[in-house]
């Protein structure tokens, strides 16, 4: 990797990780790399051999994809501020709380619906494909790959709390109890 952040097929997984935290979910979706034992890799291999490992011969692609998608990924997060007034429109979006239910007894922010597999059915079944949805999770981690599903079923309006209930709860509602 350059002092500019050029990532190479030199590049380790780490810098790669640091430059681009989605570039696991990526490979992962793209090339099947990253997501179990017999596809993962170290964080210090570099990119290269993890592609050579697993038959991919075009660095340069494999890299323009982890761009690609880390641009998309930064389009569909939604600053807190801007939610909060999301909210207070005639019709707000749709809040999905991804988080386990032990989190979400800790805190929450109103009005929000907590996934299930059931609520995931009536959302395939009878939602809006176009339907403005946000969901969120502690840090903004899982919503990402939780609105990249939703994106990749169809649903056209979906974004995700970037920095998760932390930061509504840092820049928003400070009285919000924290863990």
């Amino acid at each position: 990797m350059t002092t500019t952040g050029q990532v190479t097929a030199e590049s380790t997984m780490e810098q790669i990780l640091g430059a681009y935290p989605g570039a696991q979910r990526a490979l992962m979706r793209r090339y099947h790399i990253g997501g179990c034992s017999n596809c993962g890799f170290s964080p210090n291999e570099r990119l290269g051999e993890v592609l050579s490992r697993h038959g991919v011969s075009d660095s340069d692609e494999v890299i323009n994809h982890i761009r690609q998608s880390h641009e998309q990924e930064q389009r569909i997060q939604i600053d807190p501020a801007e939610l909060a007034e999301a909210l207070k429109w005639t019709e707000p979006p749709k809040l999905i709380d991804v988080r386990a239910s032990q989190e979400q007894e800790v805190c929450k922010i109103d009005g929000a619906l907590p996934a299930s597999q059931e609520l995931v059915q009536e959302m395939m079944a009878s939602w809006r494909k176009d339907t403005a949805i946000v969901v969120y999770c502690h840090k903004g981690v899982r919503s990402i790959d939780a609105a990249s599903y939703l994106i990749g079923h169809g649903f056209t309006n979906v974004r995700s709390l970037r920095g998760g209930i932390s930061a509504w709860a840092e820049q928003i509602d400070p009285g919000m109890t924290r863990y």
